[in-house]
């Protein structure tokens, strides 16, 4: 296969791409009194508006064009068969098995994983009845109240996201806090007012030797212990694992019989619908975490079978690789604008950039070319008043995905309503701007106009659903999940891997002891290193 670069529909997106480049949306829509209508599609209950973006009918034959040439549709098969398309850790990729439905088959290595995600799927529900219904017993003998996920990165992110996007449906007689910063601060705040008796912590880390969880999950014991007169058979009481290695979680104290594992196909990113959402579990209850699974398998599905001029992760996948390689746009920018869903950009951040934040193509060639934009975003209407200003009038080209609900959870007056004018209204602005000319009829000064002119043309997508619900979120994480997959596969890189996170961390193993160190050790940092790992001994020192 040709590099990139060199692909006949790359060299035409790139000719292309310096002819409509000077177009204006106002003169695109002006010539076609239909755009709006007709650059919209719908699937597994999801509205796309994607007709605010800078380009025509050609731009999208020739992107999927692109796709083609780059063998999209033999990398989804092969993903979907299990084949192990993560070629540098030599595995396969099958987040879509943990949403299957029983009966299906998916192979790894000729056998079907699918029976094994069920019998965890109901390890889990059985579990998270005995917490909801108060049948599990602390080491007192008192129910629980109390659950803490201590994690990181996908361990932490995904179910965070997801019990702040769904805690209108949470049983609310449960508290859920999340612990996974190293920072003792986040340990002691998330147990700050909790009673030991009525606590369990869920300790995720799929070695259980992950540092930062480890530190915490160590800090949690000792804090239980402390309170409940140090019996160390409270432990099993108080503590379940999500992990595979079975030794070193008996080790810490815990019954294996309360550790829910799951499989090395399973990248930490795409875990949230694993034995790593027990604690999603527990709050929403199995009934609406399988109903949040079927929301992810309708997208999967929409994804591997729908023709790309009509598969929506395909399109998303597509446009984002528009603006970043050819207007050099280097972010981009999710704006939900429901309350909920205040996370959401937090965990697409490591979606996307941990996936397709590479240099380095499947060859092992470096790439001439952009990759992963970064991605970042709060919910609307508060970004309104914090960083629009920067997206409309900033030298900047900032491509948006505005997340939006025809309904309500919980419908308060006018409020919905003006929400939703606000995003349809920002859209349009971004879109269309405000003329010198606008400005002028408005009576404003001459010395003002300048100031107060929108140059427009700054594209957005707009994802519409009917309400946020279990189902729908997993069919928005599915879709950037794939929409991600796409852009990896036309860059000829590896979404599945993330060594970039591997240095800092052998880095911080090395310097660990020269901080705790009694006696001044030998350095051999850089001089920059060894002169703060000094300051801060002696900083600390004086404490």
């Amino acid at each position: 296969m040709k590099d990139l670069t060199k692909r006949p529909a790359w060299k035409a997106l790139s000719a292309h791409c310096k002819k409509i480049k000077p177009l204006h949306l106002r003169k695109l829509f002006a010539a076609d009194p239909k755009r709006g209508q007709r650059m919209t599609l719908e699937a597994a209950g999801l509205f796309l508006d994607y007709s605010k973006n800078r380009i025509t009918d050609k731009t999208i034959q020739l992107l999927l064009q692109l796709a083609e040439e780059s063998g999209l549709r033999e990398r989804i098969d092969a993903m979907f068969s299990g084949a192990k398309i993560n070629i540098t850790e030599n595995r396969a990729v099958l987040h879509v098995a943990l949403r299957a439905p029983k009966g299906a088959t998916i192979l790894v290595d000729g056998k079907n994983v699918v029976p094994e995600v069920h019998a965890v799927l109901d390890k889990m529900s059985a579990f998270a009845n005995r917490v909801r219904s108060g049948d599990w017993k602390g080491f007192t003998g008192k129910p629980i109240k109390n659950v803490v996920n201590i994690g990181i990165g996908g361990s932490d992110l995904g179910p965070v996201m997801a019990y702040e996007a769904l805690k209108y449906y949470s049983q609310r007689d449960l508290v859920f806090r999340f612990v996974s910063n190293v920072d003792g601060m986040d340990f002691v705040e998330a147990t700050q007012g909790l009673n030991p008796a009525e606590t369990l912590f869920i300790v995720s880390s799929k070695t259980f030797t992950t540092m930062e969880t480890m530190t915490n999950a160590e800090s949690a014991r000792a804090w239980l212990l402390r309170g409940l007169g140090g019996d160390a058979k409270a432990v099993a009481k108080h503590f379940v694992a999500v992990s595979t290695n079975a030794e070193k979680v008996s080790k810490f104290g815990i019954d294996t019989a309360n550790m829910f594992g799951f499989w090395d196909w399973v990248g930490g990113r795409y875990s949230m619908d694993s034995a790593i959402g027990l604690s999603s579990m527990i709050a929403l209850g199995p009934d609406n975490f399988r109903t949040m699974l079927d929301g992810f398998h309708q997208m999967d599905e929409h994804f591997r079978a729908a023709p790309f001029a009509k598969n929506l992760p395909v399109l998303m996948g597509l446009l984002t690789l528009w603006y970043a390689d050819f207007f050099d746009a280097q972010t981009v920018a999710v704006l939900p604008y429901e309350n909920y869903l205040k996370r959401f950009p937090a965990y697409l951040q490591q979606l996307t950039m941990e996936s397709n934040g590479k240099s380095v193509t499947l060859g092992g060639k470096p790439v001439n070319y952009e990759t992963s934009p970064i991605y970042w975003g709060e919910p609307g209407t508060n970004g309104q008043h914090s960083f629009y200003q920067l997206i409309h009038q900033g030298t900047h080209l900032i491509p948006c995905d505005f997340i939006a609900f025809a309904n309500a959870l919980a419908p308060l007056g006018r409020h919905h309503d003006i929400l939703l004018a606000n995003v349809l209204a920002q859209s349009e602005a971004l879109a269309f701007g405000k003329t010198a000319e606008q400005v002028r009829a408005e009576g404003v000064s001459a010395a003002l106009v300048p100031h107060k002119v929108f140059e427009g043309n700054r594209p957005s997508n707009t994802i519409l659903a009917d309400r946020l619900t279990p189902e729908v979120l997993g069919k928005l994480v599915a879709l950037y999940e794939h929409s991600v997959f796409t852009q990896g596969v036309l860059w000829s890189i590896n979404p599945f891997d993330q060594w970039g996170v591997e240095l800092g961390k052998a880095l911080a193993q090395a310097i660990i002891p020269e901080l705790e160190s009694p006696a001044n050790p030998k350095l051999t940092h850089d001089s920059s290193t060894n002169n703060l790992i000094k300051r801060y001994r002696k900083m600390r020192a004086a404490v």
